[in-house]
């Protein structure tokens, strides 16, 4: 009587193989466990109904025998392979490259547990050419990750509202000069408010995980540029026109145009070392020169709003409020506006140490 194969699943992390068979009630069970090899026979209830199953076939790598681990419960077998070299990924399970077809890819348990972090890594994000070639030689159709999908188009549109910003600067400086730099807001003012405002969906991406990093970093960056924007520079003609304003939006594109890129790669986990480098390198010189534009323009707004009265609510009014708008400025440069630009560079240079740092070295020289 020749025996059925079974439908066995399998996934890995970086110790360990691990198999599940899908046979219930299983009896009579012979399982040889060799460093190379596996031989697995049983009568149970599997996919042709209660019948004799059974299997063999030849590791891709060398597994521990004595570190592995085998449990048949009423519902399945389950099977713990120690790998003799921890810390190797199999290409596949077996040493044929031949496509088994009762042999299948456990995608639920295709987890990869960093021993030396505390969060749980997907092998998504840690290998995914492996998987993407395993779900190429089992004919898998990989589904559409949308978030993926909303990640890379929102980084693209970004990326395309800073580079017209950019470019439209450059032009005007090109033909006219220092002269352009007056027209600087009425050129691009009404693309930079839109993609301004867009920026406040990069905090509710860290919110609600779509995205990882620091809150209180983004947070801080979009709030800034925010009132900025739009408290200080479009809420006063005068300060429109003055050369700050053209400094100030250069410096903003040229780190948007090189951190969306950056991110819309990342999206798919496509590493480009010069543009990692790039961007965890051009923020030590720019983002200190954004900052002091950012108070020149908080210092020459002051004036502005103590004449216009913009944004102020005086005494009395029926919700008995009051807020003076160049007050709230001169407290927002002397106790938030160091601090947070402190919290912003500190923030940078960790994410620099950890992206660039030896792991990264090494990886170039590999």
């Amino acid at each position: 009587m020749v025996a059925l194969n079974p439908i066995v699943y399998w996934a890995q992390n970086q110790k360990d193989i691990f198999l599940r068979l899908e046979l219930r009630d299983v009896k009579d069970e012979n399982v040889v466990l060799l460093e190379d090899s596996l031989r697995f026979e049983a009568t149970g209830v599997g996919a042709c109904g209660l019948d004799k199953y059974a299997f063999h076939f030849n590791f891709f790598e060398s597994i521990n025998p004595g570190k592995s681990k085998y449990r048949a419960t009423d519902r399945q077998v389950e099977f713990s392979l120690r790998k003799e070299n921890c810390g190797k990924w199999w290409k596949r399970l077996t040493e044929e490259s031949l496509k088994l077809p009762w042999l299948k890819i456990d995608f639920d348990k295709w987890k990869s547990p960093e021993d030396f972090e505390e969060e749980t890594r997907d092998i998504l994000q840690d290998r995914p050419d492996i998987l993407r070639q395993l779900q190429e030689d089992e004919g898998v159709i990989e589904p559409i990750n949308y978030r993926q999908v909303y990640l890379f188009v929102y980084n693209m549109a970004q990326f395309i509202g800073f580079l017209y910003i950019f470019v439209v600067m450059m032009i005007n400086y090109a033909k006219k000069g220092p002269d352009s730099m007056e027209e600087t807001f009425s050129n691009v003012g009404e693309v930079f408010k839109f993609v301004q405002l867009m920026a406040f969906l990069e905090i509710l991406h860290v919110i609600f995980g779509y995205t990882k990093g620091g809150l209180m970093a983004c947070f801080i960056q979009v709030l800034g540029r925010f009132i900025v924007l739009f408290g200080c520079i479009n809420s006063e003609p005068r300060m429109q026109t003055k050369p700050v304003v053209f400094y100030l939006f250069f410096i903003w594109s040229l780190v948007e145009l090189i951190r969306y890129p950056y991110y819309m790669f990342r999206v798919y986990n496509i590493e480009v070392s010069f543009l990692t480098w790039l961007r965890y390198t051009i923020w030590i010189a720019l983002y200190p020169l954004g900052f002091l534009c950012e108070g020149v323009v908080y210092l020459r707004t002051i004036p502005y709003a103590e004449e216009t009265g913009v944004f102020t609510i005086a005494l009395p009014n029926a919700w008995n409020f009051a807020f003076h708008f160049p007050t709230a400025i001169r407290t927002l440069l002397l106790c938030f506006f160091f601090p947070g630009m402190y919290t912003t560079m500190i923030h940078m240079q960790r994410q620099r140490k950890k992206k660039l740092g030896p792991s990264y070295l090494r990886q170039k020289g590999e």
